[in-house]
Order: C-alpha cells, then structure tokens, then sequence
C-alpha cells in the first residue's frame, strides 16, 4: 500500500470504535519492532517523528528505513498501511520542510500562543500542507511533562477548553485535534500515591461539539511498572511513576480519540532490556547482541498496545 495519510485510517478508526497507534521512532531497531508487530497484529500504523529525532537520526535516514519496511512488509504479503507524522512540530518552517521530505501528516503545536496566533500559524500549515496533500493535526489545551523538545511545568498546563474547539477547527481546516484531558508527556506523569485520572467530561463536550471529527491523545504511555523496575534493578535510578492505565486509553479509543501517541513505554522497554542484557552477559560487546533482545521487546510493547489498548489489531 506504501505511505498513507491519516485521513482514511481516522474515518475507519472512528467508525470502528479504535485508535490508530503512533509511535515515535528514532532508529532501524524500533522501526522494525514496530512495524513487525503491526505485520503479524494486521494493524494500520502512523510512525512518527519528533524534531530531536531528525536530529538524531536525520531525515532522509529515517525515510529511507521506513521505506524499507514497507518493502519487507510487501515481500511478506502484508498489504501495511503507514502514515509518516511530524511529532510536535514548532513552527511553519519545520512543517514544511516535513511536508516537502515525504511525510504524509505533520502536527502544528502552536499551544505555547494566544488562541488567535494559534489558529493564524495553524492555518498558514493547513494551506500548505492541503496543496501537497498531506494531513495536519492542531492542539488546544497544553499538556505537562517533559519530552524531547516538549517542556511544559505542572502549572503551565492548561485542560482544552471545549468552548474553543469549533471555532478552532472551522477557522484553521485541521484534520485532527490534539486535546489535553489530563495526559502528561514522559516518564514521570504520576507521582505514587497520586490517582491517574482522564478529564472524560470534556472528551465527551469536545465530542459533541464535533461529531465525527477525530481527536488526539499526547502523552499517553502506560509506564508499565515492569519495565520501571527492571531498570532499576539492573542499575538504573528511575524513581517511581504512574502512567495512564490502559484501560482508561481503550475507552478514550471507543470515543472520538482516533490517535494515541506512544513514546515513553517503548524508550522503557528498549532500555530496560539493554541493561538486563549487559548484568547478564558482561562480555558482550556487539551490538547486534544488545538490540536483538532491544528489538523484540520493542515488538512485544507494540503488540501489547495495538490488542489490548488501540483495539486495531485486524484493521486492515
């Protein structure tokens, strides 16, 4: 099938009652991991990137990978749906850049202004990103936490306000709508004691406001507490923390949320893996030892997500 817009698979997703899982990718070991759980769970995929990772990696690498794994995916008789998305970009410049490098969604996030300099930079993305054919996502409402160049204090952190959504959407032309209903980037989301809780009422507002219109969901890993320990375990110093029950993201998927971004659970695995893997062969020097295990639990956490929390696994 090759490279997709998100604009079929959100009309699916919302129809179906699921969300389309986007996970960030930063290198070949997590764009196969991700994209072979996709294979095998027959579920349509948006692999997206984030500034620091085209920093990182730099773009035409990671196109070129995902490339890749589309032909592998072809050799396999897996007809695999994928949308490329830029992650939280800041600006029209970086957009466009996305835009005009083959990506087939790219996400605005002008929270950081005003709600008219939001809807004018939002707009300015839309035109363009419509003239090429490419999708684009907006956010109302910011979301606390720490991730790659996404640094938002406790008491910075805004709720979306649903009074706000339509004229939003009606004024810019966006295809989806990042809102913040009580997610959190990163690692660190809750701290012990403290009781995870998704602002359902204002999904539900937005909803209504909106029929038929797909929504989006920031900061949304589960921080397996499995994973938390095993770093620590094997020499790591993460303190404590509460992520999103998943059950709480599978009943956001049944509403308008068509799109879940995952990002801090699959960095968690990854590196929880390499560490038991080290305290387990100490002489182990070759990469290829380290990140075979990296990869497959990289593959695993994608599994987990698609079946138990998207609900798109045999979507396509």
């Amino acid at each position: 099938m090759g490279l997709v817009t998100t604009k079929e698979m959100f009309k699916n997703a919302y129809e179906g009652g699921y969300a389309i899982g986007a996970f960030n990718v930063n290198n070949m070991e997590i764009i196969q991991g991700i994209t072979e759980a996709a294979m095998e769970e027959k579920a349509p995929l948006i692999l997206q990137v984030s500034a620091g990772a085209r920093k990182y990696a730099k773009h035409i690498y990671l196109m070129k990978l995902i490339e890749a794994a589309l032909a592998d995916a072809g050799a396999q008789g897996v007809d695999l749906p994928i949308a490329v998305h830029l992650d939280h970009g800041d600006d029209f410049e970086i957009c466009k850049s996305c835009i005009d490098g083959g990506f087939t969604s790219v996400m605005i996030d002008g929270s950081k202004h005003s709600f008219e300099d939001n809807i004018a930079l939002t707009k300015q993305v839309v035109e363009y990103a419509h003239s090429k054919g490419v999708t684009v996502e907006g956010e109302l409402g910011k979301l606390a936490g720490i991730e790659d160049d996404v640094n938002v204090s406790e008491a910075d952190a805004q709720f979306t306000n649903p009074a706000e959504v339509e004229e939003f959407v009606t004024k810019t032309g966006v295809d989806s709508l990042a809102i913040a209903i009580g997610t959190s980037h990163g690692a660190f989301k809750f701290k012990p004691g403290q009781k995870p809780q998704l602002r359902f009422d204002i999904l539900e507002n937005i909803q209504k406001r909106l029929p038929g219109f797909p929504i989006v969901l920031h900061g949304a890993s589960s921080v397996i507490p499995e994973f938390v320990d095993m770093v620590n375990q094997y020499g790591g110093k993460m303190p404590d923390a509460i992520g999103i029950p998943e059950e709480m993201l599978r009943q956001a998927a049944k509403m308008a949320v068509c799109k879940i971004n995952i990002d801090s659970d699959l960095r968690l695995a990854m590196t929880a893996t390499v560490r038991k893997h080290f305290a387990d062969n100490p002489g182990h020097f070759d990469p290829r030892q380290y990140l075979t295990p990296a990869r497959a639990a990289i593959k695993d956490m994608v599994k987990r997500k698609l079946v138990n929390v998207l609900g798109c696994s045999g979507k396509i």
